[in-house]
């Protein structure tokens, strides 16, 4: 059981630099509070045992709701991150460091990731989604497309946690797929593969799923009714999300 001192100084909610944590963009809310609240814990602005902003001024400062700022708060503390007490005394504290156990894990991790470039993976993957997306919008209807789309979103709808990575892998290729080009087929592909291979170091969140899922089905609505600009947009944004918790957890 841990056990936080009450003479540990708490940190003011005031006490964090000014340029730590700015409101989040429209869209990608849950994805990038967590971003930013775990880098605040990765540089060390509150101390093992020192207390995070009350959740009031982290909701102000990040521009969410205190609902939202409750499921990030829920993330960190599933992940061992931060611990949550009550009473007077009480708020989000953070965790004493992880133990060997945890330390041998994310030793493993950094040596998964050595020889990747995040950023690099990050930056191909949208250009490559968002350049697909465009392309199916453009494209005229096509009975055998729509069905083909339509059936790899339910698939990520109906998909038990265990398999959603492998039916959300298959919906995007789809799309890359039906692009017309094979050439971005195969280089997504590709960064599909090294995606994945980063996703699988970082927790499947259901909150987060759940966003992924309303972008997935605009997308496809998108695709399907000819909006390429609106496809674009939606790829655009959903890979951001994605990217935000790469980046939170990752680097």
């Amino acid at each position: 059981m841990d056990d936080f001192s009450s003479a540990a100084a708490p940190v003011p909610p005031g006490a964090l630099p000014p340029g730590v944590l700015r409101p989040v963009r429209a869209g990608n809310g849950f994805e990038e509070a967590l971003e930013q609240i775990l880098r605040v814990l990765r540089l060390g602005l509150v101390p093992p045992g020192g207390r995070l902003p009350a959740e009031r001024e982290l909701a102000e400062r990040l521009g969410v709701s205190r609902v939202t700022l409750r499921e990030v708060l829920k993330v960190l503390q599933d992940e061992g991150l931060v611990v949550s007490r009550r009473g007077r005394y009480g708020g989000t504290f953070v965790r004493e460091r992880p133990g060997p156990g945890r330390e041998a894990a994310h030793g493993e991790l950094r040596r998964r990731l050595a020889g990747v470039d995040v950023e690099d993976v990050l930056r191909l993957r949208e250009v490559l989604e968002s350049g697909a997306a465009g392309l199916c919008a453009a494209d005229p209807p096509d009975p055998a497309r729509t069905a083909r789309l339509r059936a790899a979103l339910a698939a990520t709808q109906e998909a038990p946690l265990a398999d959603y990575r492998r039916a959300d892998t298959a919906l995007h290729l789809a799309l890359a797929e039906l692009s017309g080009s094979p050439s971005l087929a195969a280089q997504y592909a590709a960064v599909r593969a090294e995606l994945n291979a980063l996703l699988d170091c970082i927790p499947l969140l259901v909150r987060n799923l759940a966003h992924s899922q309303e972008q997935h089905a605009a997308l496809v609505a998108a695709v399907l009714a000819g909006d390429a600009d609106a496809a674009r947009e939606i790829a655009r944004e959903h890979c951001a999300g994605t990217a935000a918790l790469l980046r939170g957890f990752l680097t």
